[in-house]
């Protein structure tokens, strides 16, 4: 983070008024204050699980709802209830909101009872009940632009939207997601763009999330209904739900593809939140059976796919999309960019690092050579944070990656190899990494492919016990090949429709998962799998830090640049679900299976030591990962309290260990 003169930042401050915003904003959440984040209080009222918090838009109110039907407003500085209410609910309330410019006086909630109602806090009453829904009702979504309209995602696959000054007692379907992805789809969050409130985020069962121009669709289907009563149409004629360019897809690039795997084990992927940054140019996604990732809005990025290749690295031409310029297909798909390969095995000069990042890297080294693959990491990921144009960082931290394999850890390898190469196409390491993690992944052609090429740039390796193993492995994989792993070609349109099941999916639907846009930041070390509104938020008016709620009772806090996780604290006795941040001062609020809401602020540095601090990060993390790859009886049992020792598989093979030496080509970091 940057770092400023505070003194002088109070004197202006107090010299002119129009500095106060911005003072706010650079000092709302900083490093000191995250290491001093501790309990401040607990807020007792409900009598069941807490399951939705929500700030007023000043910051001097918090809302909560829960399982016990009520709703009750809290004065959050006071540690007191200011209003209690039965909202008439008949079921668990999941999604509370305060409607914009009411005066903090409407409230919105939605339930198991598949109701959405709005309440008059003045008078206690609710003045509106809908029942459009006909499956539980998960999130509730506001606009400050257009105040007296609000949307609903529920189970039922729909995303409703509601209009108060409409003098019907119904809603409109503003998306069906039934429509593009079966009966059994569920929607589970939504959340609208702060800066620009015609956007609609909508997350659902499955690894896909979507985002949706709102305003284009009402335009589209007011298009619609005038051409409709002045035109006469054919039995043939069907008028499209959503009309081409108002949505569109983001998906963790690793994730189609390892959904078959993930389903076979019982492993449900759900984005269980969403929500955006406060300047709304990124989208954050806590996947549930997963980690959290970011997503970049503005400079998007595709994922990393692989057609099947006549050379990994074409001889000549820009690689644009998959294709060189003279439109011949090559290997390697990087993401909206020109990239020229060379042959040229001389480093560029922008290996040379200060030395102050040459401690970093040696500290990261060290903690390799330690097998503390995390710790390792988090360095590398320090120094490449600020060097970016390091390709020895990227390919030490892909290393350390394919040592540790947690969920993911392979395609963020492969991601660090390519920008490896894309820096220094001479990287010996990083292509003979790239060939193992095409393998790891499943990509087993594309892999001796690689490993062929890699050969022939580097004769002297060709017959090394590394490449030797590798290249046995790939054949042994490409000989075993069941028939329907046969079906299972690298053309990036199965990649994405691999996953359908039996069901049949419209082709609108598979050109906007194919279109999808790839994550830029991943967070690991939390548990998403056993409830389904586990929230992830950024924490700072320039969303400085994550924080996610975790299966293990804590919540995990990391650096969003670095991905580094700095701080874990124990939140609830089970499960901590909500996290919300408040909106201009560093203050958490916090909730869970507990009948209870936590509030979190830095603590003062005379305090006693703070005991709800999780001091082994590392070793929590691990546990999260073994935890989301145990078996589902396993952690049931684990979350009726007991103890499952042995729980063994950090990766999809169930091994901690890589399987196979790397002789020369060794896997050590440079």
């Amino acid at each position: 983070m940057a770092t400023g003169n505070i003194t002088r930042d109070l004197l202006h401050r107090q010299i002119r008024e129009k500095r106060a915003p911005g003072f706010q904003r650079f000092y709302h959440v900083t490093e000191p204050f995250i290491k001093r984040l501790g309990l401040e209080a607990e807020l007792q009222g409900h009598t069941g699980c807490v399951n939705c918090l929500e700030w007023n838009e000043q910051g001097a109110l918090l809302a909560s709802g829960s399982d016990d039907q009520h709703a009750i407003i809290w004065d959050p500085f006071g540690h007191k209830k200011l209003t209690t209410m039965h909202t008439g609910h008949a079921a668990n309330i999941f999604s509370v909101k305060f409607l914009p410019h009411s005066g903090d006086r409407i409230l919105v909630t939605g339930a198991a009872d598949t109701k959405v109602h709005v309440h008059d806090l003045t008078v206690k009453e609710t003045i509106h009940m809908f029942s459009d829904h006909t499956n539980r009702v998960k999130r509730i979504a506001t606009a400050p632009m257009w105040p007296n309209t609000f949307w609903s995602a529920a189970e039922d696959g729909i995303i409703r939207q509601y209009d108060l000054r409409e003098s019907s007692k119904r809603s409109e379907v503003l998306i069906d997601l039934t429509e593009f992805c079966g009966q059994l789809v569920e929607a589970k969050c939504l959340a609208v763009n702060p800066r620009d409130n015609n956007y609609l985020a909508v997350g659902a069962n499955g690894p896909f999330v979507r985002l949706y121009d709102v305003r284009m669709i009402h335009n589209y289907r007011k298009s619609g209904s005038q051409s409709t009563s002045a035109a006469v149409h054919t039995f043939c004629d069907r008028q499209k739900p959503i009309p081409d360019g108002a949505g569109q897809y983001y998906v963790a690039g690793h994730l189609p593809v390892k959904l078959p795997d993930y389903n076979n084990r019982l492993r449900v992927l759900v984005a269980t939140y969403v929500t955006f940054s406060p300047d709304g140019t990124e989208l954050l996604v806590n996947m549930g059976g997963e980690q959290v990732y970011l997503f970049d809005l503005t400079f998007k990025q595709r994922p990393y796919t692989f057609f099947l290749p006549k050379k990994c690295q074409p001889s000549t031409g820009d690689l644009q999309n998959g294709k060189t310029t003279n439109g011949v297909s090559n290997g390697i798909h990087f993401p909206a960019s020109h990239i020229r390969f060379t042959t040229s095995k001389i480093p560029p000069s922008s290996a040379e690092l200060p030395p102050h990042l040459e401690r970093i890297k040696q500290k990261a080294n060290d903690a390799f050579a330690r097998q503390q693959w995390t710790q390792a990491i988090q360095l590398y990921s320090l120094g490449i944070h600020q060097a970016d144009c390091n390709a020895m960082l990227y390919g030490n931290r892909a290393a350390a990656y394919m040592k540790r394999k947690w969920d993911g850890d392979h395609y963020d390898a492969l991601r660090d190899c390519l920008k490896a190469l894309n820096l220094n196409p001479g990287h010996l390491k990083a292509h003979f990494r790239l060939a193992r993690c095409l393998f790891e992944l499943k990509y087993v052609a594309e892999a001796l492919e690689c490993l062929d090429d890699f050969k022939g740039k580097f004769p002297e390796q060709a017959h090394s016990s590394a490449c030797d193993a590798l290249d046995k492995d790939i054949k042994a994989a490409l000989f075993s090949k069941t028939e329907s792993a046969d079906d299972k070609k690298t053309n990036s349109s199965i990649r994405f429709h691999s996953f359908r099941g039996k069901e049949s999916i419209p082709e609108d639907e598979l050109v906007l998962r194919d279109r999808s846009f790839d994550y830029k930041h991943r967070y690991c070390g939390h548990c998403n799998t056993t409830t389904d509104i586990k929230e992830a938020n950024f924490f700072g008016s320039k969303g400085q830090y994550i924080v996610s709620g975790s299966d293990d009772g804590s919540f995990f806090i990391w650096e969003k640049e670095t991905t580094n996780l700095v701080r874990i604290l124990q939140g609830d006795e089970s499960i901590v679900n909500c996290l919300q941040p408040h909106p201009s001062y560093c203050f958490l609020a916090t909730s869970g299976i507990d009948p209870v809401v936590r509030l979190w602020n830095p603590r003062p540095e005379t305090e006693s030591e703070n005991g709800r601090v999780v001091e082994d990060m590392d070793s929590a993390a691990q546990a999260n990962q073994r935890r989301m790859n145990a078996d589902p009886l396993e952690v049931m049992l684990l979350n009726m309290g007991y103890r499952i020792t042995g729980l063994r598989g950090v990766g999809p093979d169930g091994s901690d260990e890589e399987d196979s030496s790397e002789g020369q080509v060794q896997c050590r970091p440079s």
